[in-house]
């Protein structure tokens, strides 16, 4: 495969200083990289910005865009707040516990743990209204197995009708046993 890793994943931030304070400050990353330009190299536009990374433990970097000159920053109304979001991972439950209550600490609002069975995660908001995971992996060699049994048969159903196929429902309902 030529696609080794991520690279970095961008998005838009409301405020450069405040995204560099959450971002180092709660959650440790390292503030690695800032580059403002006037011009997009890429397009050529006049629309100057402020772009900032964030590197993480295997070398991949979260990234932001602030926009001075553009609208304000909205969302895809016609998608569930849900439905988008990055999803981090942590080594274990024990730091992901130490976040959840370092954010709590912070008065970010944290839901969960929830256990999904292939991992647990806490979810939250950064201050830019972007929805955060963090994820231990919980996946096992045979969860992986089975998954990759049902995948074809379970995208084949959905195709056709649009509806939640049962093949993997041991994922959300906690049915271990059907692993066995």
């Amino acid at each position: 495969m030529d696609i080794k890793s991520l690279h970095h994943v961008a998005y838009r931030c409301k405020d450069a200083q405040q995204t560099v304070d959450f971002y180092t400050g709660v959650l440790g990353l390292e503030y690695t990289m800032a580059v403002a330009e006037d011009r997009v190299p890429s397009t050529g536009e006049d629309s100057p910005y402020m772009h900032i990374f964030f590197r993480m433990d295997d070398g991949s970097f979260i990234a932001f865009f602030e926009l001075p000159n553009s609208p304000p920053m909205g969302r895809d109304e016609n998608t569930p707040k849900w439905t988008q979001h990055l999803a981090l991972r942590v080594p274990d439950e024990k730091t992901m516990l130490a976040y959840k209550a370092k954010l709590e600490a912070k008065g970010v609002d944290v839901l969960g743990p929830i256990d999904h069975t292939i991992c647990k995660s806490i979810y939250f908001f950064d201050p830019n209204g972007h929805r955060l995971e963090l994820a231990v992996d919980t996946t096992t060699p045979e969860m992986i197995k089975r998954l990759v049994e049902v995948r074809d048969a379970m995208q084949a159903e959905w195709n056709r009708t649009k509806r939640a196929p049962k093949h993997a429902a041991w994922v959300h309902t906690g049915a271990m046993a059907s692993l066995k």
